[in-house]
């Protein structure tokens, strides 16, 4: 017990433990993405980066330690007006870094608190400069004018916004009502005009294919006409083609029969014969005559002519058979 209260009461014992302590407050080691504010006396002088750094002790203070990560802020669920006069309960989130850990410390107090403040304020005035159907539709151009307003504001503390993003837009429940009633409309808005455009291709189709149909029956009804003309032609063509060769062939049966009767009557007996048929015909002729009527009218002399026509007929006759007769004795003899 002495012996520790001898240790504990030496002066050099108590010299070793203050070095020691000075030594440990004048060395930081920094991790990575932090940053290490310093006050020399009072007054903002470096910013320790990551690893081992060295500082006065009891005249430099490490006052501040930043995280210099992307960080990101929920901002809170608030309302907003919209141009046209409608209350929106809306909320974000929000992205941002430090890029100057001696500016966050001492440009601002809490940048945290700031930033987030900031990015409330600034989408309510988005939201004031547009109607209630331009925030639905535009959420991306919100997004962009909240961190072009927000980037700009933050530089001078040491603090980049990197993103911002509405999450949810939430308007009157009477708003929503009408919403959905316009929803509901346009929706059947748009089937009844797909409805009629369906019925109007259809009707454009059938109609298109009413016309190539006629087309085609006309084609074909063409083709028909054209062969049957050309069918009717040929037909023409073989009919006149036969009655010229029963014509020529009658021309020359009659030719040959003319031939032959000039070749006969050539002869005595044929111009008997000729005579005994001119001779039969008179007196046919006169018989039609006399038959159709009850009084024949002569001039005089035609009862001398039929006698004469009669006389020679008969005596021609008689020669005609007379040849015939001789031949008939003659058969006898032999």
């Amino acid at each position: 017990m002495d012996i520790l209260i001898g240790i504990i009461s030496t002066p050099f014992l108590w010299v070793a433990l203050v070095v020691l302590y000075t030594i440990k407050k004048g060395i930081y080691l920094v991790p990575q993405n932090r940053g290490y504010v310093v006050y020399t006396l009072g007054k903002y002088d470096k910013t320790l980066s990551a690893g081992i750094n060295f500082i006065i002790p009891f005249v430099q203070t490490v006052v501040a330690d930043r995280n210099l990560k992307e960080q990101s802020l929920d901002i809170s669920s608030q309302t907003a007006i919209t141009k046209d006069n409608i209350a929106l309960e809306l909320d974000g989130i929000l992205f941002m870094k430090v890029t100057d850990a001696g500016a966050a410390t001492n440009n601002v107090t809490d940048y945290k608190l700031s930033v987030t403040q900031l990015a409330m304020t600034t989408m309510r005035n988005a939201i004031g400069s547009m109607e209630l159907d331009e925030c639905f539709q535009s959420r991306d151009a919100i997004n962009a004018t909240i961190l072009a307003a927000m980037t700009e504001a933050t530089a001078p503390w040491g603090v980049m916004v990197t993103r911002y993003e509405i999450r949810d837009i939430n308007p009157p429940a009477s708003i929503r009502e009408d919403m959905e009633k316009q929803m509901t409309a346009e929706r059947e808005k748009r089937s009844v005009i797909l409805t009629a455009e369906g019925v109007k291709k259809a009707s454009i189709t059938e109609a298109e294919g009413l016309k190539a149909a006629r087309v085609l029956d006309a084609e074909a009804s063409k083709a028909e006409q054209v062969l049957h003309a050309e069918a009717e032609k040929e037909k023409q063509i073989l009919e006149a083609t036969g009655k010229a060769e029963a014509i020529r062939l009658v021309a020359e049966a009659e030719a040959a029969a003319l031939r032959t009767i000039g070749e006969v009557a050539d002869t005595a007996e044929g111009k008997s014969a000729v005579t005994l048929k001119l001779a039969e015909d008179a007196i046919a002729a006169h018989q039609a005559i006399a038959s159709q009527s009850t009084v024949v009218l002569s001039d005089g002399k035609t009862g001398d002519n039929v006698s004469n026509t009669v006389a020679q007929a008969i005596a021609v006759s008689g020669a005609l058979k007379l040849p015939t007769a001789a031949q008939s004795t003659e058969q006898p003899a032999q």
